[in-house]
């Protein structure tokens, strides 16, 4: 069917630049290649955009939005684009709103302990200026070096020491959005607790840009633990008995602030990648860390491993030994990905539950003859399994669909959720009503609704 249009795209073009005073639009294709289409996936509805929006200001952000309402434009937001779901890549004919400009600290009050941040401003550079006061920015996501503070509050993320101090989610102490008519809204605050009105900053976390777009964040900041953290690594005859160990860590009061796994493929391919020989010594890795190295803490760390028969374990509080141990973490995907199609899934367990997924996983990749690398966050239940398959091949296998409908349907069945800390985007929002049923699905509907009646806001992400 043709769609006859009152506006030409040019006419669309004109108002919206004339919308955006501080920032910059930009309508060449290859800017429009490069951020509507993900350079690690995209999906069936991705297309390509309209225009490119960088915004500097607010004023920008309600421009863009009084575009789009005046020509039914969806709009997407983008940050840093980083996301791992297909959350923020282009729509045919959309705008896409990056708030990347928007990277300034506005305030770090170490009297408050908090800091005040715009969205475009990296988790990593928040997190070294306020440990030249003295403090520091806790939730750390694999992509803290790139990521923008925006989105990971729009997604929620998750990161290494979730064991210790929580997600994003329990950082947030409030922020600033402007919804779809326009408006900015201030949500939440600069004090600890809070109990007046209902909770809508914590709505605004991880909702993935489908109700407003952030343009200020405000954020707990930690004081610097007193001492010399300690870390070590110790490895275990397979992951289940390394997750075993894990639960007993968690509830022995020693509060570790890192407990990473890594199965045995997974060191195999970190090994090729970094050139060490840790796969000489078993079929998975624990890497752990505390704040503090009192003598009692690091003793009953080794002696809860042992039980659960850990093996050459070793501590370091040297912080280029250290240093390199977090590298070794933080290299994993890109030894994982290397020279492979992949995905990387994100499902969250309860810390029971965790050894039996350990183990379904693998049998699930002897039940589909792929290769499955295993890891995550032990520490909180966050596992992250990676299939791969030859590069050559250029769709999905099958084999690799019904794994992950397999993994996704136990992961359920056990009390879990598919998503920990990766996001829904486009990958996962067909499962909405399989994770948390009719009514509420229905109530999730009914609130971006109210926040968005004309559908304007990072459309079929999140929710389908």
């Amino acid at each position: 069917m043709t769609v006859f249009s009152a506006f030409s795209n040019e006419q669309i073009i004109e108002f919206l630049k004339l919308q955006v005073t501080d920032g910059e639009v930009f309508t060449d294709p290859e800017t429009l290649n490069k951020q509507s289409f993900s350079s690690k996936m995209t999906s069936d509805d991705s297309g390509l955009a309209l225009a490119y929006i960088e915004a500097k200001s607010t004023k920008d952000i309600q421009g863009v939005m009084r575009a789009a309402r005046k020509f039914h434009i969806p709009v997407i937001p983008q940050d840093q684009y980083t996301s791992t779901v297909v959350g923020a890549d282009g729509l045919t004919g959309s705008f896409i709103l990056s708030t990347k400009q928007m990277n300034h600290i506005k305030e770090i009050s170490k009297a408050d302990s908090l800091a005040v941040v715009e969205p475009g401003v990296i988790n990593g550079d928040l997190d070294k200026a306020a440990r030249e006061q003295g403090m520091f920015y806790a939730p750390d996501p694999g992509s803290k070096p790139i990521s923008g503070i925006g989105g990971n509050v729009a997604t929620n993320a998750g990161g290494m020491s979730t064991v210790k101090y929580g997600a994003t989610k329990d950082n947030v102490l409030g922020l600033k959005a402007v919804l779809a008519d326009g408006r900015e809204i201030k949500l939440g605050g600069r004090t600890l607790k809070q109990a007046f009105g209902y909770d809508l900053t914590q709505l605004f976390v991880g909702s993935e840009g489908t109700l407003g777009v952030i343009t200020e964040v405000t954020v707990k900041l930690m004081p610097i633990p007193i001492g010399q953290p300690t870390m070590g690594i110790a490895f275990f005859e397979d992951m289940t008995k390394l997750a075993e160990a894990v639960a007993e860590i968690r509830i022995s009061g020693v509060y570790p602030t890192m407990l990473e796994a890594l199965d045995n493929a997974t060191i195999e391919a970190l090994d090729k990648y970094e050139g060490t020989h840790f796969s000489d010594n078993s079929g998975a890795m624990l890497i752990f860390k505390v704040d503090n190295s009192v003598p009692e803490v690091v003793d009953k760390l080794k002696e809860l491993m042992a039980e659960h028969g850990a093996k050459n374990a070793t501590v370091t509080t040297d912080s280029t030994e250290q240093a390199a141990l977090e590298k070794l973490r933080r290299d994993m995907l890109p030894a994982v990905f290397a020279g492979q199609n992949h995905i990387m899934e994100d499902m969250a367990m309860p810390l029971s539950k965790l050894a039996p997924m350990m183990d379904y996983i693998h049998e699930v990749g002897e039940q589909e003859h792929l290769k499955i690398y295993v890891a995550g966050h032990a520490g909180d239940g966050n596992v992250h399994p990676t299939i791969v398959w030859p590069k050559e091949e250029t769709e999905t296998p099958q084999a690799v669909v019904e794994a992950l409908q397999l993994m996704f349907h136990k992961t359920l069945e056990l009390g879990g959720t598919i998503s920990g800390e990766h996001a829904v985007g486009t990958l996962k929002n067909q499962w909405n009503n399989e994770e948390l049923g009719e009514d509420v699905d229905q109530i999730q509907h009914q609130i971006k609704a109210l926040f968005d009646p004309m559908g304007l806001l990072n459309p079929k992400r999140k929710i389908n």
